[in-house]
């Protein structure tokens, strides 16, 4: 059973599944105490943990086609490796269809959403995304093919990488479409929102026979698999390690903090950011501030000001009482800003560290761990590893994890800049060709204008 963070409302996992956001606005959350579990194999032996514990009124069947769904969409041998060795590991998170760690959420959702939707009765779904850069092209990927259900994508008009891009408008077409946004992640975040705590919103779907469903870090559905990836990581350092994380919508280091209550063996979690550093400010000070206009930098998929799941933190830090995170939530509206209670800050700290790194650093970190150690890492992985060193760690004798999110191959524009051009190996199938794809660009969406674009799916096939 699920809650809402922002009052007492309860949902089945479908539910929570198929809804994304609770009628109240709020986050679905684990209702009951987070379970501590024998530390899993492999991934396979992960996910089905990580299912059973938080979906279990979801039937065996269900979940175990959802695994079988993401491992016969990575390598077989070794889905999520981690790769380096002694003080400082990467757990690469890549190798799926499109080159970004969402692909291991997004591989396994469609069969999630599907019993969902046959569950309710829903006869076809409409999956609303915003993305900062990743997110749009695995929910387009990880949907194609899915039989009654078709997905909206909303993306900044300028941000994305240019692989990014063309990840996402190369795979427009039926049951799947891509939309260019004048403004920033957060302007579609909020618009995807709005839309679905609007019961006319979802009145009129309804009555064109669709229900709306996102794919966002919102849903509930997307969370749980990103557990199991660091439960398996526990399992395979075999003791204690620290976890750096590059944080943009707070879902990957969420899932990280809740495997480690959980009982996987991570000691500090390591929240990563680049040059908008509200989350990293939030962590020093405990005052979440995203008012400094949004920077457009080299690590794209963490632009974002306003992260989501920051709001299912605060419902774990105060104690699981929505009345405190409404009011925090309330200040924010209000005032721009909030500040943490005293014992929930204390709280945040325990578990929590911070750092941040410029477009420069980043750049100059991804040379140096290419001179030093080989590895060729994307600048989403490079502001981990930056900020993790700038912030002392590895530390305490223990090895450092960094959260490999996204391939390299996504960003050769600051790949060139970090190796020289041409330094990068052939790319992978998720980014091979996409270089000849040509497309005139389609006029942008206003903020404003996301509804409309909403409402003229509803007659779509």
């Amino acid at each position: 059973m699920f809650t809402s963070t922002r009052s007492r409302i309860e949902a089945s996992s479908a539910e929570a599944i198929l809804r994304g956001l609770a009628p109240d606005r709020g986050l679905y959350v684990p209702g009951g105490d987070i379970p501590r579990i024998p530390m899993p194999a492999d991934l396979r032996e992960a996910e089905n943990a990580a299912l059973a514990a938080f979906f279990g009124d979801i039937p065996q069947s269900v979940r175990d086609a959802a695994v079988d769904r993401l491992l016969s969409r990575f390598p077989a041998g070794d889905p999520v490796p981690l790769a380096g060795s002694g003080a400082v590991r990467f757990l690469e998170l890549f190798h799926g269809p499109t080159g970004a760690f969402k692909d291991v959420a997004l591989s396994m959702l469609p069969v999630l959403l599907a019993h969902s939707a046959a569950q309710a009765g829903a006869k076809r779904v409409l999956v609303l995304t915003a993305t900062s850069g990743d997110t749009g092209s695995a929910a387009m990927a990880g949907f194609a093919g899915s039989e009654g259900a078709s997905v909206a994508v909303f993306y900044p008009s300028t941000g994305t990488s240019r692989i990014q891009r063309l990840q996402m408008v190369s795979r427009n077409g039926p049951g799947a479409r891509a939309f260019a946004v004048a403004g920033d992640f957060d302007d579609a975040q909020s618009a995807v929102k709005r839309i679905f705590a609007s019961d006319a919103m979802r009145a009129e779907a309804a009555a064109a026979g669709v229900t709306l469903s996102s794919a966002n870090s919102i849903n509930i559905g997307r969370l749980v698999p990103q557990i199991a990836y660091w439960l398996a990581a526990g399992a395979r350092i075999g003791g204690g390690f620290d976890a750096a994380v590059p944080s943009g919508n707070f879902g990957d280091i969420l899932a990280a903090y809740i495997a480690k209550r959980m009982g996987a063996p991570i000691g500090t979690l390591v929240c990563a950011s680049n040059e908008n550093r509200v989350l990293e400010r939030f962590i020093a000070t405990g005052v979440y501030d995203p008012r400094p206009e949004l920077k457009v930098t080299n690590s794209p998929s963490m632009d974002i000001r306003v992260s989501s799941n920051v709001e299912r933190l605060l419902w774990m830090l105060c104690g699981r009482d929505p009345g405190a995170v409404s009011a925090l939530l309330g200040a924010l509206g209000k005032d721009g800003f909030y500040t943490l209670p005293g014992a929930a800050f204390k709280a945040l700290r325990e578990d929590f560290a911070c750092g941040w790194a410029t477009q420069e650093e980043t750049v100059a970190e991804m040379r140096r761990l290419r001179d030093e150690t080989g590895y060729m890492a994307d600048p989403h992985t490079a502001v981990a590893s930056a900020a993790a060193r700038k912030a002392g760690f590895p530390s305490g004798g223990r090895p450092l994890v960094v959260a490999a999110t996204a391939t390299p191959h996504k960003f050769p524009e600051t790949c060139a800049a970090a190796f020289g051009e041409g330094a990068l190996p052939p790319p992978p199938p998720s980014v091979a060709g996409l270089d000849r794809f040509d497309a005139a660009p389609a006029a942008p969406v206003a903020p404003q204008d996301i509804e409309a674009a909403v409402r003229s799916l509803f007659a779509a096939p």
